[in-house]
């Protein structure tokens, strides 16, 4: 009799270790970034990429897209994004396949596209780099919210600087702009929401 004095209370325990089992597995997901529930799909566009070719968004459908605007001669906050990518898609493993990543120049002056070739290389040998007319690329940043002008700065070496939105945008495998992450996102929080994204 004893023994059945705590039954209650082991059943009660029972009960409360598997609400709170269920609760972290069904609970939402807090993304690290600016969610976005567009009733329209992400903006096409075209870029030029190396050996005379060109990309469209929409070719890569099926797979998360990030797209990220900046230029090669940026000497700190794009290599630092592309870093932060780089190791977020070794976190991912296997998984890092469904996901492309695509820069577009802000600076088509300066940046061919086997000039962004060779430059994202460096990151990651899946990452496309793209460019297009300074025209279309006006248009294409217009249409994605990014700013950026010559900031009147110069490097040790002479060269031009341009101030420009420093954001990192994840598109789904539909097409539709999913999270828009703000500089500085590390690579643990981007690849928790990658593989959120990707179940």
């Amino acid at each position: 009799m004893k023994n059945n004095r705590f039954l209650p209370v082991l059943v009660a325990l029972v009960v409360i270790i598997l609400l709170g089992a269920a609760f972290y597995f069904v609970r939402p997901h807090t993304f690290h970034g600016t969610v976005y529930q567009s009733a329209e799909e992400a903006p096409n566009f075209t870029l030029n990429v190396a050996n005379g070719k060109t990309v469209k968004l929409s070719d890569f459908r099926g797979k998360i897209v990030l797209v990220y605007f900046g230029y090669t001669f940026c000497p700190d906050v794009c290599p630092a994004t592309l870093g932060v990518v780089t190791q977020a898609l070794k976190d991912l493993g296997a998984k890092a396949d469904e996901v492309q990543v695509i820069m577009i120049s802000v600076d088509p002056g300066r940046d061919t596209p086997e000039k962004l070739a060779e430059y994202v290389k460096h990151f990651h040998p899946t990452f496309i780099g793209g460019t297009n007319t300074p025209e279309e690329i006006a248009s294409i940043a217009s249409l994605y919210g990014i700013f950026y002008e010559v900031s009147g700065q110069t490097t040790s070496n002479g060269d031009y600087l341009i101030d420009h939105t420093a954001t990192l945008m994840a598109i789904d495998r539909d097409g539709f702009l999913k999270v828009v992450f703000p500089f500085g996102i590390t690579s643990d929080e981007l690849a928790d929401d990658l593989k959120y994204t990707l179940r």
